[in-house]
């Protein structure tokens, strides 16, 4: 699929179209080649510069005609909606309503809420990830892969925190929680006396003025809304996240993200500011930290605030510079990655990687797939289990659905649904023995277990 590709400078927020913005030329050529070449469907770029903004589109929003994207187009934001949701945990702190150290057994009393040796979770490790539950609950197991969250209710939720055990004790290590944010969510809401969405509405979306935000899109909005796209390019449904909605569940524009990220950038209002306030370190000896959601770096000598999202069709970057002068926005409908071009658009002059093709995959006989099949456990909450299917292979993770697989060569493998390549390794007497998971940037090795 190849798509049309235009370039839309739209000056939001500056009071002449000279004072609009202008997009670095590697970061505009970039998005164009992959609009043009169909990696993504459509890129919208909203750049801020001190108090001006403008947007830049990027391809179609719908295939095969001349649907260009633009300011008003929205997108599926992902896990950019933590940053929300840790917004509504600041609200809240500074309006005396709860407190950053306070268990969140206290503010849920119907459920029971796991600890460790008589450590209690509490909402500054939910906030920042440090509360020892997984990413995904253990109990996540999807009717439809498609759309994964669909039927993952708040009676869900309460019997996996009644029956999670957690590894260690909480506030002492980075560990990555959709589930976590969910909780947050849910216990945000159970104080407020709300919903999580009329929460979202009366605290940020509201006061914004952003009224292309929603967990639970409108008419207007779904009318403007860009439609999802796997890595392959074959157009997916929204995904529904249900009560783990405060953790990626809310749609924007490129408009309305420009006043959110304004709102951090100049001078903040006390919520504003403690929701970027670094709290904890990523790592022990790394130098970055994490506030209330936002990842706190440093680089060429500027300091920023970043946090991306993805769901199944949907992939998002959002940044600004500490300092107020810069931000930007990437949201594009295509499940791929888009985060180095968000940071170059961000700092000018960050080298962009080499674009990398997609493989091509190749056939391999049955008989030769079957080799492949087993379990690959990381560890007690993980393992990778590789089927053959009708199709060919396929592999599922504890708590995620099914994907298929594809050979580009003899022992190499790679999906469609994610960006991520799976390697086999082979013993002396060249028996499949083991895998390496290369997702991220990161190898994860899986021994086969016998």
């Amino acid at each position: 699929m190849t798509a049309r590709l235009a370039l839309l400078p739209l000056c939001l927020l500056g009071s002449a179209a000279l004072a609009a913005p202008t997009l670095d030329d590697a970061v505009r050529q970039r998005a164009e080649e992959l609009t043009r070449t169909g990696m993504h469907a459509s890129i919208v770029i909203a750049v801020i510069d001190g108090r001006d903004s403008a947007v830049y589109g990027f391809g179609s929003v719908h295939a095969g005609k001349n649907a260009k994207p633009g300011a008003d187009t929205v997108y599926q934001i992902g896990s950019v909606t933590k940053t929300m949701t840790a917004l509504l945990l600041a609200d809240a702190v500074v309006e005396g309503k709860v407190k950053l150290d306070e268990p969140v057994a206290a503010i849920l009393p119907g459920y029971t809420v796991p600890a460790f040796e008589g450590k209690q979770i509490s909402l500054l490790d939910l906030a920042t990830h440090y509360s020892a539950l997984p990413r995904l609950p253990d109990n996540f197991a999807p009717k439809n892969p498609a759309n994964p969250y669909a039927d993952y209710t708040e009676a869900k939720q309460r019997q996996f925190l009644a029956a999670y055990r957690l590894p260690h004790a909480p506030g002492t290590a980075f560990d990555y929680s959709n589930i976590g944010y969910a909780v947050l969510g849910t216990a945000l809401a159970a104080r407020s006396g709300s919903s999580y969405e009329a929460l979202l509405q009366k605290r940020i979306t509201v006061p914004l003025g952003m009224r292309s935000t929603s967990n639970t899109p409108t008419h207007g909005m779904l009318a403007r809304l860009a439609p999802g796209h796997l890595l392959s390019g074959e157009p997916t449904p929204v995904w529904e996240l249900n009560v783990v909605a405060p953790a990626g569940g809310v749609y924007s524009s490129a408009r309305d993200m420009i006043s959110y990220l304004q709102a951090y950038m100049h001078r903040p209002l006390r919520p504003y500011a403690l929701a970027i306030k670094p709290q904890r370190p990523l790592a022990p000896d790394g130098d970055t930290h994490i506030g209330l959601a936002w990842l706190l770096q440093q680089q060429q000598g500027q300091s920023y605030a970043w946090h991306s999202g993805q769901t199944g069709g949907y992939t998002s970057y959002a940044a600004f510079t500490t300092d107020g002068k810069r931000g930007v926005v990437v949201l594009t409908n295509t499940a791929r990655t888009i985060d180095a071009l968000g940071l170059s658009a961000l700092l000018p002059g960050t080298p962009l990687p080499p674009l990398k093709k997609p493989p091509v995959a190749i056939e391999l006989p049955r008989a030769a797939l079957a080799e492949y099949v087993g379990e690959y456990p990381l560890d007690k909450d993980f393992t990778l289990t590789v089927s053959l299917g009708k199709h060919g292979l396929e592999a599922s993770g504890t708590g995620v659905g099914s994907a298929p697989l594809f050979a580009s060569a003899k022992d190499q493998f790679f999906f469609r649904a994610i960006e991520a390549d799976l390697a086999f390794t082979r013993d002396a007497a060249g028996k499949v023995g083991g895998a390496v998971l290369r997702q991220g940037g990161q190898d994860v090795i899986l021994p086969r277990k016998e």
